[in-house]
């Protein structure tokens, strides 16, 4: 049975059928708290907890941490950016742990910035030490990945596609809320991982909306063996791995692409930012991004942020 980790200000919190039951424990970062499971399973058992809906939440993932994400990984959001699933390379970038806020906290559009995009992602969060080298199978991923976690990937498109910039684009302050739950998953749970489905809405207009199963390009085993060629990973540490169609931006047509690719950078891209602007998908202050992630019957649910955007 999952086990729904919460984090407050001042506590950590285990989510059950009466409310939400306290953590003793002295754990300041996530990484210690996945340390201290005898407390995690004590506080699983106890009786005295309180509503859930009187804690603040923050994100149950502490920064600083390593914040790693998959690029273009469902084949219907590559299909959707006018490439061809079948020569998509399994490629990562980085965010800044700067970026993680809580699941009902604003995001912040700063004053720059015209073009804000939503990705709602499932967010992977290391359990144990990956050193470099460390061989990754399906019959040990449930060893180093403590649980799962909704993440929206919110990504400021006029400075990623013009400076081909995924970092600074990924990580402004606010641009990746996490949780509310960081649901701790046993083995036979984390192989459920194909049935669950992503929801994004924006004030309540359902926009993505897609199973894993199918859909998915690379799985968290395949990315972590790729990850751990090269990249350490630590208990606490997130990895994103991917959204499906839905964003704002979408490809555009062909004949427009072929007549921009003839164009000098800077001309194309003032016009396809023209053309953009009359998109009216892309967030706008006060809009509330509700993000979901859960299988079809509920038996993993990873909860569901309301974030309100903001203008700086």
């Amino acid at each position: 049975m999952t086990i729904s980790i919460l984090r407050t200000d001042d506590a950590w919190w285990v989510a059950t059928a009466s409310g939400a039951a306290q953590i003793a424990t002295p754990a300041a970062t996530t990484g210690e708290l996945l340390a201290d499971r005898a407390a995690i399973e004590a506080a699983s058992s106890g009786a005295d907890t309180v509503p859930l809906d009187s804690l603040d939440l923050l994100s149950p993932v502490t920064a600083p941490c390593r914040v790693v994400a998959q690029m273009t990984n469902y084949a219907s959001h590559v299909k959707d950016a006018g490439m061809d699933p079948k020569s998509v390379p399994l490629t990562f970038f980085r965010k800044a742990s700067g970026s993680i806020t809580g699941p009902f906290d604003d995001i912040v559009k700063p004053e720059h910035i015209r073009f804000l995009d939503y990705e709602v992602e499932i967010g992977v969060v290391i359990g144990r030490e990956l050193p470099v080298g460390t061989t990754i199978t399906d019959a040990n991923l449930p060893d180093y990945v403590a649980g799962l976690v909704v993440t929206n990937d919110v990504s400021a498109r006029d400075v990623q596609l013009p400076k081909t910039q995924f970092y600074e684009s990924k990580s402004y302050p606010t641009f990746t809320p996490v949780g509310p739950n960081l649901v701790l998953l046993d083995r036979d749970e984390l192989k459920r991982f194909g049935d669950l489905r992503l929801r994004l809405r924006v004030n309540g207009e359902l926009r993505q909306d897609m199973r894993v199963d199918g859909d998915m390009l690379y799985s968290p085993v395949q990315a972590l063996q790729a990850l751990t060629r090269f990249q350490r990973l630590d208990p606490g540490d997130l990895v994103l791995t991917g959204t499906p169609v839905g964003t704002a931006l979408s490809a555009p047509p062909k004949p427009m692409e072929i007549v921009g690719s003839l164009l000098p950078p800077a001309v194309k891209w003032k016009a396809f930012f023209t053309r953009q602007a009359k998109n009216s998908k892309y967030l706008a202050e006060g809009d509330v991004v509700e993000t979901s992630v859960a299988t079809d019957d509920h038996t993993i649910d990873l909860g569901t942020q309301r974030n309100t955007v903001r203008y700086a």
